[in-house]
Parts: C-alpha cells; sequence; structure tokens
C-alpha cells in the first residue's frame, strides 16, 4: 500500500515520522536533564537555606528586653548562656526543613519529618558540609548538615532536609507543559512537511508532464524549461532537456536519414525498373539489349555502394567498440593505399604523395583504410580533368599525426563547408555518378572514433584541403621487451 502512494504523501509522512521520532527524544532527553538540573538545583537550594540559617543563630549570655531589630525572637539554653533565634527561620521553605541540633542527635528545636525513620546512629551522624541521600518509602531526601562556628555554638549542627519529590513538582509541571506543547508542533509540522513536499516536487511533476507530452503527442520539441538553479532536481530537469535536445536531434537525422535513403535507393531502383520494362516489352536489338544490361549493372552497384556504406555507418554509430584498435604502422599503409589509387587516373588526375616512414598509432586499420580511400575518392571524384591530388602524412607533434589530402578541384563554398559531412550532402548537386553521399560523413565519423578530428579548407574553383587530425599512440610493449605489430 505504502508503494502505491504519492511521492508527496511519502516525503509527508517519512517527516511526521522523523518529527514525532524527535518529539519523543526531545522529550526523554529533556525528561532526564532536567531532572539532574532541578535535583542539583534543588540540592543548592537546600545548602543556601542551611548557610543562611546558620547566620542567625547567636550565643549570648543573658536575655535583653527586645531584639535588635524589635522582632519576636526564641532564647534557648545553651550551656551558661542562651541561643538567640529568630522564631520563623528554621520554618519549612518551599519544602525544605531545618533543625538544631546537639552534636549528640539531640532535637533542640526546628523540624526533623523524616526523624523518625532514622536509627539513633542515623540521627547523631553529622557529616559537616555534605549532602546525603537517605531513601524513605521510596522518596529519596537529600540531607545537609552544617557545624555552628563561634563563641558558644561548639558541638551545635544545623541540619537541612527535602524531599526529591519537592522537585519532582516542578519538573512535572514542565513537563505538562511540553505534552501539550510537542504534539502541536508535530501537527503544524505535517502541514508545513506536505507544502514543503509539495513545492519540492513541482519541477518533478513539471519534468512528467512534459515527457508525458512528448509520448503522447510524439513533439520532441517539448521543454521543461525550468529557471536556473542548482539542486538536483533542476539539475536532473536541465539534464532531460539536454537530452530532449539530444533525441530531437537524433530523430531528426534519422528522418533526414531515412528520408535520404529512400530518395538515394529510388533513382537507381526505377532506372533498373524501366530497363527491365522497356527489355521485356520492346524488341531490341544484341547492343541495346548490352546497353541496358550495363545501365542495370551500373546502377546495381550503386546501390550495393549505398547499402554497404549504410551498414557502415550503422555498426560505426551503433557498436563501435566491435572494432578493435591494434597498434600498427600508418605510414605503411597509407603508403600502400596511395601505390593502389594512384593506378585508377581517373580524369587524367595524378596523385602524389609524400609519407613520412616509422609513423604507429593505435586503431583500426581497416576504418582508418576505409577514412584515406573516402578523402582520395572525394578528391578524384570532384577533382578537374588532368588535375593534381597531393597526400601527405606527417607528425604535427609528438602525440598527433596528420593526414592531408589536397585537390585543385572545384572546390567547396563557404556554406557548404560544414553540410558536406552530413549524410548524403553533395556540395555539387549536379553531378550524378556512384558516389554516396556518405563518404565525408563516414571519415568524420572515423576520425571521431579514433578520438581525432577532421577540418577542410577551400575556395571554391580552387579546390580543397581536407585535414585530419589523430593522435599517435605507441605501440603496446610486451613484458619480453619486444613490440607486437598487428600490421
Amino acid at each position: 500500500m505504502f508503494r502505491n502512494l504519492s511521492l508527496r504523501t511519502k516525503i509527508t509522512l517519512w517527516v511526521g515520522a522523523v518529527l514525532g521520532t524527535l518529539v519523543i527524544l526531545t522529550y526523554v532527553i529533556f525528561f532526564y536533564v532536567s531532572n539532574a538540573v532541578l535535583m542539583n538545583r534543588l540540592q543548592n537550594d537546600l545548602v543556601e537555606l542551611v548557610l543562611r540559617n546558620c547566620d542567625e543563630i547567636e550565643y549570648v549570655t543573658e536575655i535583653p528586653e527586645t531584639g535588635p531589630s524589635g522582632d519576636t525572637e526564641l532564647y534557648i539554653v545553651c550551656g551558661d548562656g542562651y541561643l538567640q533565634v529568630e522564631d520563623d527561620f528554621l520554618h519549612a521553605v518551599n519544602g525544605m526543613t531545618t533543625a538544631l541540633y546537639r552534636a549528640d542527635g539531640t532535637l533542640l528545636y526546628g523540624e526533623n519529618p523524616i526523624v523518625q525513620a532514622l536509627t539513633p546512629e542515623e540521627r547523631k551522624d553529622f557529616r559537616d558540609a555534605q549532602i546525603t541521600k537517605k531513601r524513605i518509602d521510596g522518596i529519596t531526601w537529600f540531607i545537609y548538615d552544617r557545624a555552628l562556628t563561634g563563641d558558644g555554638l561548639e558541638g551545635l549542627f544545623l541540619r537541612g532536609m527535602v524531599a526529591s519529590v519537592q522537585g519532582q513538582v516542578e519538573l512535572n509541571s514542565i513537563l505538562r507543559t511540553l505534552m501539550m506543547i510537542l504534539p502541536l508542533l508535530l501537527l503544524l509540522g505535517l502541514p508545513i512537511g506536505y507544502v514543503i513536499a509539495d513545492r519540492s516536487l513541482a519541477p518533478v511533476r513539471q519534468i512528467i508532464g512534459t515527457a508525458a507530452r512528448i509520448n503522447a503527442g510524439d513533439d520532441l520539441k517539448q521543454r521543461i524549461g525550468l529557471e536556473e538553479g542548482g539542486d538536483e532536481i533542476h539539475q536532473m530537469a536541465h539534464a532531460f532537456d539536454e537530452m530532449f535536445n539530444r533525441l530531437e536531434l537524433v530523430f531528426e537525422e534519422e528522418r533526414q536519414f531515412t528520408s535520404d535513403a529512400s530518395h538515394e535507393l529510388r533513382t537507381p531502383l526505377s532506372v533498373i525498373l524501366a530497363q527491365c520494362q522497356m527489355a521485356l516489352e520492346e524488341d531490341l536489338t544484341p547492343e541495346e539489349y548490352r546497353d541496358a544490361l550495363r545501365l542495370i549493372g551500373r546502377q546495381g552497384t550503386r546501390m550495393s555502394r549505398l547499402i554497404e556504406d549504410m551498414l557502415q555507418i550503422s555498426r560505426l554509430e551503433q557498436r563501435p567498440e566491435r572494432f578493435e584498435k591494434c597498434p600498427f604502422d600508418i605510414s605503411h599503409m597509407i603508403n600502400e593505399l596511395c601505390e593502389d589509387m594512384e593506378l585508377i587516373r581517373e580524369k587524367e588526375i595524378t596523385l602524389s604523395y609524400e609519407i613520412e616512414p616509422g609513423i604507429r598509432l593505435s586503431g583500426n586499420e581497416d576504418l582508418l583504410r576505409r577514412m584515406a580511400a573516402n578523402l582520395i575518392s572525394n578528391a578524384y571524384h570532384y577533382g578537374n580533368a588532368n588535375g593534381h591530388i597531393d597526400v601527405r602524412l606527417r607528425r604535427c607533434d609528438a602525440d598527433h599525426v596528420l593526414l592531408e589530402v589536397k585537390d585543385d578541384g572545384i572546390g567547396i563554398s563557404k556554406e557548404d563547408q560544414e553540410k558536406i559531412f552530413r549524410r548524403f550532402y553533395q556540395a555539387d548537386a549536379a553531378r550524378t555518378s556512384a558516389n554516396s553521399g556518405l563518404g565525408l560523413y563516414m571519415v568524420r565519423q572515423i576520425a571521431q572514433l579514433h578520438g581525432g578530428t577532421v577540418r577542410v579548407e577551400s575556395e571554391t574553383g580552387k579546390g580543397s584541403l581536407f585535414s585530419v587530425e589523430l593522435p599517435c599512440q605507441p605501440a603496446k610493449t610486451l613484458a619480453s621487451g619486444e613490440v607486437r605489430d598487428p600490421g
């Protein structure tokens, strides 16, 4: 049942439970602390009363007619003189009583409510300036004795007594007040906790509402849009907004990819179907049949290359970890690639290359070969007849290697230089060829997979320079000290 409650209600109940626990702990702690404080104060008051009364007892040799202040005084025979005592100073004060004793336990004046409970030995067991405890009938009594000093007062003691219940009366009064106040605080805390939980969870409800609207309406432009804040909920909301931005971008890219792929596949497929229909419906010469088959073959090759590139991109994006990275000699790989592609001679374009030897890095050799081949193929595709392609590989510093592919072809306009790395984008839209429009997109993906970057510098009509910078990592050293070269 508790699981089905709203988070707001759960927080309120937890707050109530915590407050209730705190109320009980406060009550218990207050009880013990207050009891100790009151008992200590009760004993201090007893000592103060006894000391004050000690100062009120004097020894005189004869009884004057009236007291020095005109008050009524009591005179008790003591030896050859008298003890002059005010008639009211030994009365009970706040439950505390005092009594005047001889050292042999004889009561001279005052009141001792527990005298019957004391043994003869205890009655004359005076401990000067000490507080002793005596438990009688379940009640603890504090007893304080003080020896009188002065002429004629030798052998006299003043004993003060008070029951601990005197402090309990005050403590009970305080506890009764707490019993009324603390539950009220608890009752006030619950609605306050509910309001705080409600306000704190308002952004969460906003997040839920935004997610629900996106789910219901397939509108990825919806955003939570919380104001700036540094708490965890605001951080979560901003993270969700960033995620929604990313999802919107991914869905838009996927939607565009689907649209572009359909468009790119529709054209060669339409050509193939048209040629097949013509070949089946019309009487053609053998040469015309061969031309139709060659056209079908070219379009099939274009579709095959497009599908292969799409599958490769899908593997790059969805499972990049499947491409194993190993140390290899990239200088040797680029040199071999250039030797092979030099033979293409498309449009009588000349390929030259300058490769710094011995450069090693850790990566996927097949992917990096594909990246370099795409750059060179792109240079052939957009190069001018009888033009030139220059390929360079060198270290740009101790930790990075730079691959450059330069051509003197048609170039790329400023506004197209960022777009050319998109899927299916071709700066020269008028050209129709086997080029899938995925080559440069794949170049950037492969470079990013290896922690590298791709840049382009170009001017319309003057050619382009593509630069790929990759981290150059040394080959892994075996325990024997030999270097493994998987390439």
